[in-house]
Order: structure tokens, then sequence, then C-alpha cells
């Protein structure tokens, strides 16, 4: 409003000089003058204060989508099954094997990846990791929980007579950018279906 009332005041001003120019003194003229470049230093002035507001108004902003991003990184948990439909035994492979859990029960924060059954931590801090595992009849069952493709836990059923499950867990610190997973052990098997026996879930505890 300073500005527009500045520039009104300057236009006014010159055009009463272009109308009047005939019928001022001296005197008058150079108060005229004197006017116009006080309205010019007002202008300058206010642009300054205008260009100052702004750099202002833009960090403010930063701060807060900063502020927002970062509150957003913290809400972290997933948890899923191995099928998304039907039933399934998978094994034995002659390597150990990414176990990719298709069945999304919950994805906040969008660090678990369905299509490579990896989580990937998005802040440092300490999470908590779970996995269930499944075995029919007969059949080894060995899964293996790693950080950054180092073993941190496992569950071992050697060949039960019956239907079996095994689970483990752990509390983890990680660095944001590590990956978490779990392998299904050579010459092993697991079992799934709808009922989603054998799963994978994770959450941050808190941030670091």
């Amino acid at each position: 409003m300073k500005m527009l009332a500045a520039q009104k005041t300057l236009l006014l001003l010159c055009v009463g000089v272009s109308l009047a120019h005939d019928f001022i003194t001296s005197e008058q003229f150079k108060n005229i003058e004197e006017r116009l470049i006080a309205t010019e230093e007002t202008l300058k002035e206010l642009k300054r204060e205008n260009e100052a507001l702004r750099t202002i108004t833009k960090a403010s902003r930063d701060e807060l989508e900063s502020i927002q991003a970062e509150n957003k990184a913290k809400k972290v948990a997933f948890s899923a099954g191995l099928l998304a439909s039907g039933s399934q035994q998978f094994g034995p492979f002659d390597t150990r094997k990414t176990l990719v859990y298709q069945k999304i029960f919950t994805n906040t924060g969008n660090a678990y990846d369905p299509n490579t059954g990896t989580f990937t931590a998005p802040v440092n801090g300490v999470y908590c990791f779970r996995f269930y595992a499944h075995a029919h009849p007969f059949n080894q069952m060995a899964v293996s929980l790693h950080k950054n493709n180092q073993l941190q836990c496992s569950v071992f059923v050697l060949k039960p007579e019956t239907n079996a499950n095994g689970s483990n867990g752990v509390v983890l610190s990680l660095q944001k950018g590590d990956e978490v997973c779990t392998q299904l052990w050579e010459n092993s098997w697991v079992f799934d279906d709808e009922n989603s026996y054998t799963s994978f879930s994770g959450f941050l505890l808190f941030s670091l």
C-alpha cells in the first residue's frame, strides 16, 4: 500500500510539473524537485523492504517444508505377507534367496520395497523387525534376517514331522540408507498361502 501511494504521488507530481511548468516560480519548481527526489527514495526503500520480506518468507517456507519432510520420514512402519494370493512352497535353491513379501498390510513411509523384499532406512534411528516362517512336514526350513548383507538372526526347523512355524526378531540401530531383508537358506523351504503364515514386519522406534 505504501509503495502504491508513493507511485501515485510521483505520477501526480510529474503530471503537475508538466502542466504547471510555465506557471510556477523557480523556488516552487525546486520544491517540487525535492519532493520528487524524496518520493523516489521512498520507493527505493519500499523495494528494499519488499525484497527483504520475500527473502524472509522464502526462508520460512523452506524451513517449514524441511520440518514437514522430517516429520513424515519419522513415520515408518511396514508389514507384509509372502504371497499376495494363492498358496506356494518356496525352495529349495542352491544359494540363499531374498524373500520378496508381496501382500502389503501396511507400508507407512514406503521404506519397504515389495519388488525387491528390501527395507531401506529413511532416517537414522532404532528399528524393530520381526519375521515368521512356516514349514511343511519333512522339509527343512531356515530363514535369516540380514542388515547390509550381514546376518543378524535366524529361524531353523530340521524336517519336522508335522507343520511347524518359526519366528524371530531384533532391534537394530540403522543409518539412513541401510538395508534390511530376510533370506531363505539354500536347500530349504518355506510355505505360505492366504493366511500369511510367512511374513515380515518392521517399524521405527525412535530416530537418532
